[in-house]
C-alpha cells in the first residue's frame, strides 16, 4: 500500500500515451447520459477512468457520482458511459466518464473530492506497432503491443517487422518444433496436457471454429468492433503456441481451456477501461494463467499497473514479453518488468540471446536505488511455428513469441498438480520459482540478458511435482566472482572508502499472497576475515503481492583498506506468512543467499571516478526527450542513463583502462571529494542546490577534485516544437529539458567563469587522427582566460532541429559550418575542469561513433596523472 500511496503522488507527470487518437465509438462502453440523465455531450470532449476505493455494481456507482456532481454548474459538463462487456454482470471499481474540455478541471476536481472516490485518469489509448523501418512511429509513451516478425502477407493483413530475421530459414524450418526442443513430449507421456487449466489469453482474439484448437471455452470482445474474430493473426499464433493440437505446430498444452479476451481492434488499439474491465473479468471467472503481448516504458501508469497487481493478488499467474527493444540495455517493458510477472526474454536456436530482446536492469528504482533482474527467464523466439488465422502454420520471431512459450510451460505445469491441491500449492510466486531455480544458465550472457537463464520444462517439473510452499531469493546466489553472469559487479572488486555496492534482489514467497520479514536479515561470513565486509539491508515492509525485495548494501570497513582477497559467506532472511485456511499457526521460512565478493586495496585517488547518477532524470518521470536529436524512432529519454544501462560499454571501457567507478546515488553533498580523482557528469537533467554548488566549487578549488562534464543540447525553440497535444488528457506536453539541462549546468559551473550555449551542433571532427561524430551536442560560450579551448568546424542546426520537430538530417541539412567551441580544459585552484558539449559519443544507445579515446585524454588531465592540460596539438587556442 505504501508503494502504491509513492505512486499516487508522482500522477500529474505520468499520463502520457502512445498516439493521439480519436475517442472509440460504437463500442460496448456505449453511452449514457448527460449527468447521468441522457443525452450527449458537445465535442471536444474526452473520456476518463474513475476508480473508486471497493468495488459496487456500476449502478451503484453512477447514482454515487449523480448525487455528488448534481450541481447546475456541472449538468451539461459530463455524462455516465456504459460498458456493455461481459464485466457488467460482475461488480466494478470503476467508472468510464466523457467529460467536456471546457469544464474538465472543475469536473475532475469535484469527481476527486468525493469520498469514495480513489483517483481519476485519462482513459488512455495503447496501440500495437509493427515496428517496421523507417515507419516506425516517434513516440514510446503508453504501451505497445510487443511486435513479433510476421513472414510475408497473409490473410487477415498480417505484415513484416523489423525484428523478423529470414537468414538460414530453410534450415530453421527443419528443426524440431518448438515443444520438442523443451521436451513437451516427456510430460504428455505422463498424462500431463494442460487439462483443465483456464487460460486467458489478451490479444486480438481467435475464430470459433479454428481446427488447431479443441477446448476454446470462451470468447469475449472489449473493444468497440462488433466481432470475437481474430482479423490480424496475432492471437491465433500466441494461442497455438500454447495450446495448439496441430501435428505441424503444435502448442504446450492442448488440452488447456482457451478464454480468448479481444482487447485490440483491427486497427490495433485499446484504451485503459477495456484492459480494465478485462482484467476484472478474468479475476471474477478465476482464470489461472494470462498472457500479455503488450509493453511499454510506462511503469508508473497506475491503473494498468496496480491493477495486474490486483490480478496476480488473485492468485492469476501472468506471463509477459519483456519487449523487443534490444540490444539497447534498459529497455525492458512494463508489465514484464515487475516483479510478480513472469518476464520473458528471447533466444535464438544457438542459445544466443537474441537481438531484440530487450536488456535490463529496471530502472524503477533509478535514479537513487538499484534496478532488480529482468528478465527472468529466456526462451525460444526466432522462427518459431504457430497457427495462422483460420488453418495452417507459419513463424514468427519476437518476444511475443518467447511469451506464449512460457506460458504453454506454465500451462502444463500447472496440470501436474492435482487439481484438489492446485490453488493451494499454486501461485506466481511458487511458478516462478519453479521456473528460475529449473532454468539453465547460458555460458555468455549476463544475468540482465538472460536473468536466471533458459528455461527448462524438466527440471521446473522435477521442482514442483513435489512443492511445498516456501519462500526464496532470486537469484539464488550471489557469486561476484562469477563473469560474465554478474556482470557488471564481476567487473570491479570492492575496497574500503567506496560509495556502497548495492544488489536489488527479489523475495518470492510461495507461501501466501502477503508476507513479511520476520527479523533484520543477518550476515554470516565463513571466516574471520569476511568481518571486514559490512553488509546492510533495506527490504520490503510488507511483501506483496506474492513478491517484495531484499537490498543488500556492500562495503569493507577501514581496517580492510589493504586487503586482498576472496570475502564470502551467507545472508539468512526469514519471512512469514500469515495462517492459511485451516491453518492455526503462520508459514515461516528461511532462505540461505549465498555470498561471494573479491575485495582490493582501496585504488589511488586518481584511479577513482565517481558517476553523478542523482541529477538524472529519465521518462517517465516526466516528458524528457531523447538526446540525439538524429533518432528518429524513439523520442523519449528512458533507458536509465545509468552505467549499467545505457552507459554499460562505457563502463567496460572505464574498468578495462583501471579505472574505479562508483555511483553517487544522493546529492553532491554527501560524498568526500578527497577520495575521487574526478566527477564525472554525463547527459544530466535535474537542478542543483545552492549548497551543492558551493560544496563542488570548493572541492574543486581546495580539494583538488576533477570535474569532467559532459552536456547536450538546449534549445528553447526546439523544445517548444517538440511539444505535442495529447487527447487523453486534453493538454500540452512540453519537454521539462532538453538533452541536458544546461541552465542548471550553468548555475553550477558559473563559480568557475564557465558556460554553455544554447546552439544544436552536429559534424566530424579529428584530433591527431582520432574521428570523432558531434551529435546533437552545443557550444561553450565563456571560459575563463588561462583555459584551452578545442574549436571546430560544425554545422548549427538549430533552425533544421525545429523544422523537423526534434529531429535533424545531418546528410541534407543546408547550414553552414561554423567554428565553434565544445572542448574546454582548465586548472581551478588545486583541482580541474573539463567541459564537452556532447555526451552521445558515451551513449551506447547512440550509433555513432564514440569518443572513449577522448574519456580517457579528459580522465588523465581531470584525474591530475598529467600535469600539462594541453593534451592534443591540434584545434586549440588558450583562451
Amino acid at each position: 500500500m505504501e508503494k502504491r500511496l509513492a505512486y499516487a503522488a508522482l500522477l500529474p507527470v505520468l499520463l502520457l500515451t502512445l498516439r493521439i487518437l480519436p475517442l472509440p465509438s460504437g463500442s460496448p462502453n456505449g453511452s449514457g447520459g448527460v449527468g447521468g440523465e441522457g443525452g450527449t455531450l458537445a465535442p471536444p470532449a474526452s473520456r476518463y477512468v474513475v476508480r473508486f476505493l471497493e468495488y459496487r455494481r456500476a449502478e451503484e456507482h453512477r447514482e454515487y457520482l449523480d448525487g455528488g456532481l448534481r450541481g447546475a454548474a456541472l449538468a451539461a459538463s459530463w455524462r455516465w458511459v456504459e460498458r456493455r462487456n461481459p464485466a457488467a454482470a460482475f461488480p466494478t471499481d470503476f467508472a468510464v466518464l466523457e467529460i467536456r474540455d471546457a469544464y474538465r478541471e472543475a469536473v475532475v476536481a469535484a469527481v476527486r473530492a468525493l469520498g469514495r472516490v480513489r483517483d481519476v485518469h485519462a482513459d488512455a489509448t495503447y496501440s500495437r506497432s509493427v515496428l517496421s523501418a523507417p515507419d516506425r512511429p516517434p513516440p514510446r509513451r503508453g504501451k505497445l503491443f510487443t511486435a513479433m516478425s510476421f513472414e510475408g502477407g497473409e490473410e487477415g493483413g498480417e505484415m513484416a517487422n523489423s525484428s523478423s530475421v529470414t537468414w538460414g530459414r530453410r534450415l530453421l524450418l527443419q528443426r524440431s518444433q518448438v515443444t520438442s526442443l523443451f521436451g513437451a513430449e516427456r510430460l504428455w507421456g505422463r498424462g500431463f496436457t494442460g487439462k483443465n487449466v483456464k487460460m486467458a489469453i489478451f490479444d486480438t482474439g481467435i475464430r470459433a471454429d479454428h481446427p488447431h484448437f479443441r477446448n476454446i471455452k470462451e470468447r469475449t470482445n472489449w473493444t468497440n468492433e462488433d466481432t470475437l474474430n481474430d482479423n490480424l493473426g496475432h492471437g491465433t499464433f500466441v494461442a497455438g503456441v500454447i495450446a495448439g493440437q496441430d501435428a505441424e505446430c503444435p502448442g504446450f498444452a492442448p488440452d488447456t481451456e482457451i478464454y480468448a479476451f479481444r482487447v485490440f481492434t483491427d486497427a490495433q488499439i485499446s484504451y485503459t477501461s477495456w484492459f480494465l474491465d478485462a482484467f476484472n473479468y478474468a479475476i471474477a471467472t478465476g482464470m489461472d494463467v494470462l498472457n500479455l503481448s503488450i509493453g511499454g516504458p510506462d511503469y508508473l501508469d497506475l491503473p494498468f499497473v496496480e491493477k495486474v497487481w490486483e490480478l496476480t493478488a488473485n492468485n492469476i499467474i501472468m506471463v509477459s514479453a519483456i519487449g523487443n527493444d534490444g540490444p539497447l540495455y534498459g529497455t525492458l517493458n512494463n508489465p514484464a518488468d515487475q516483479s510478480d510477472v513472469i518476464g520473458v526474454g528471447g533466444i535464438d536456436y544457438n542459445n544466443h540471446i537474441a537481438s531484440f530482446s530487450s536488456r535490463g536492469m529496471t530502472t524503477w528504482e533509478l535514479p537513487h536505488g538499484y534496478g532488480r533482474v529482468k528478465p527472468d527467464v529466456v526462451a525460444y523466439s526466432r522462427d518459431i511455428i504457430g497457427s495462422k488465422i483460420s488453418t495452417g502454420c507459419k513463424t514468427l520471431s519476437g518476444t511475443s513469441v518467447a511469451s506464449p512459450v512460457v506460458a504453454g510451460v506454465v500451462c502444463l505445469l500447472f496440470s501436474v498438480i492435482s487439481e484438489d491441491k492446485r490453488k493451494s500449492i499454486l501461485n506466481p510466486a511458487a511458478m516462478k520459482q519453479a521456473l528460475v531455480e529449473g532454468a539453465s544458465k547460458l555460458p555468455g550472457p549476463n544475468m540482465y540478458e538472460q536473468g536466471a537463464g533458459k528455461l527448462d520444462l524438466w527440471q521446473s517439473y522435477e521442482i514442483l511435482k513435489n512443492y511445498q510452499p516456501r519462500a526464496s531469493i532470486f537469484p539464488t546466489m550471489l557469486d561476484f566472482t562469477d563473469c560474465p553472469y554478474f556482470w557488471p559487479f564481476c567487473r570491479q572488486p570492492i575496497y574500503a572508502g567506496a560509495m556502497p555496492v548495492i544488489f536489488n534482489a527479489t523475495i518470492l514467497n510461495g507461501m501466501g499472497v502477503i508476507g513479511y520479514v520476520k527479523d533484520q536479515p543477518l550476515w554470516q561470513p565463513s571466516e574471520d576475515i569476511g568481518n571486514l565486509l559490512s553488509v546492510h539491508f533495506t527490504y520490503s515492509d510488507v511483501i506483496w503481492p506474492w513478491t517484495g525485495y531484499l537490498a543488500l548494501y556492500l562495503q569493507v570497513k577501514d581496517e580492510g583498506s589493504q586487503f586482498s582477497g576472496i570475502i564470502s559467506g551467507n545472508v539468512t532472511l526469514t519471512i512469514y506468512t500469515p495462517a492459511a485456511h485451516g491453518e492455526s499457526s503462520p508459514r515461516i521460512s528461511t532462505c540461505v543467499l549465498y555470498l561471494k565478493i573479491k575485495v582490493v586495496p582501496t585504488p589511488v585517488r586518481s584511479k577513482r571516478i565517481l558517476w553523478d547518477q542523482y541529477h538524472n532524470i529519465k521518462y517517465p518521470s516526466g516528458y524528457v526527450p531523447r538526446d540525439s536529436l538524429n533518432v528518429h524512432n524513439d523520442i523519449l529519454d528512458w533507458h536509465g542513463d545509468h552505467l549499467h544501462t545505457n552507459f554499460h560499454i562505457l563502463f567496460n571501457m572505464l574498468r578495462d583502462a583501471g579505472y574505479y567507478i562508483e555511483t553517487l546515488g544522493s546529492p553532491l553533498t554527501c560524498f568526500d571529494a578527497s577520495n575521487y580523482g574526478t566527477l564525472l557528469m554525463v547527459d544530466l537533467e535535474d537542478e542543483y542546490f545552492d549548497e551543492e554548488i558551493q560544496k563542488l566549487r570548493n572541492d574543486v578549488i581546495h580539494k583538488g577534485l576533477g570535474i569532467a562534464v559532459f552536456a547536450e543540447w538546449y534549445h528553447v525553440d526546439t523544445m517548444i516544437k517538440m511539444t505535442f497535444f495529447d487527447e487523453n488528457t486534453r493538454s500540452w506536453w512540453t519537454p521539462i529539458t532538453g538533452g541536458a539541462n544546461i541552465p542548471a549546468l550553468n548555475e553550477l559551473l558559473a563559480p568557475f567563469g564557465i558556460a554553455l550555449g544554447d546552439k544544436i551542433l552536429t559534424g566530424d571532427f579529428s584530433i591527431n587522427g582520432e574521428q570523432t561524430h558531434y551529435a546533437s551536442g552545443t557550444d561553450i560560450v565563456q571560459f575563463p582566460a588561462g583555459g584551452f579551448l578545442h574549436s571546430f568546424q560544425l554545422q548549427e542546426n538549430s533552425k533544421s532541429a525545429q523544422d523537423h520537430i526534434g529531429t535533424i538530417d545531418t546528410e541534407n541539412s543546408q547550414e553552414k559550418s561554423k567554428l565553434s567551441s565544445i572542448l574546454g580544459m582548465m586548472e581551478a585552484g588545486e583541482g580541474r575542469i573539463a567541459v564537452y558539449g556532447d555526451s552521445n559519443c558515451l551513449d551506447s544507445s547512440h550509433m555513432v561513433t564514440n569518443c572513449y579515446w577522448l574519456l580517457r585524454k579528459i580522465l588523465e588531465f581531470t584525474g591530475n596523472r598529467v600535469k600539462d592540460p594541453v593534451l592534443f596539438s591540434e584545434s586549440l587556442a588558450r583562451n
